[in-house]
């Protein structure tokens, strides 16, 4: 399995499915993550609890390739992320409201693993579009 593909069955099972079955198998023992959105998580079970908790704040929520690099045990992606604020996150009681932000994420692979993965998002779009910061000018 090339790093791509890698990529391609960690965001669609793992992350838009939530599969544990799919993140026992991709992902390593000792998986590190970091990402924007919260702590630094390690080991399968620490991930798969941040899944489920974006999961539970934002309904429907999906993770879009828009753009995919790959090398020799590394990949990166230029992303989208969206779904429906349905419980809290960021501090923000429930809006109903569709948000979508971008973002990159950078894969190490080991074998036919992910190892680690470090995503930087567009969190100050998130925090705007649920109203947690006014909308920046320059006029």
């Amino acid at each position: 399995m090339t790093p791509a593909d890698l990529v391609h069955r960690f965001y669609a099972e793992i992350w838009n499915r939530q599969s544990e079955e799919a993140a026992r198998e991709v992902l390593a023992e000792d998986f590190r993550f970091r990402g924007s959105l919260g702590p630094e998580r390690q080991g399968v079970d620490g991930f798969l609890e941040y899944v489920h908790s974006v999961h539970a704040a934002i309904a429907d929520y999906v993770c879009i390739i828009d753009d995919l690099i790959e090398g020799p045990g590394r990949a990166a992606a230029r992303m989208r992320f969206r779904g429906i604020h349905q419980a809290e996150f960021f501090g923000v009681a429930a809006t109903g409201k569709q948000i979508e932000w971008a973002g990159a994420a950078f894969f190490t692979m080991e074998g036919a693993r992910i190892e680690a993965l470090w995503v930087l998002g567009d969190v100050d779009s998130v925090r705007r579009q649920l109203g947690v910061v006014a909308e920046a000018r320059f006029d």
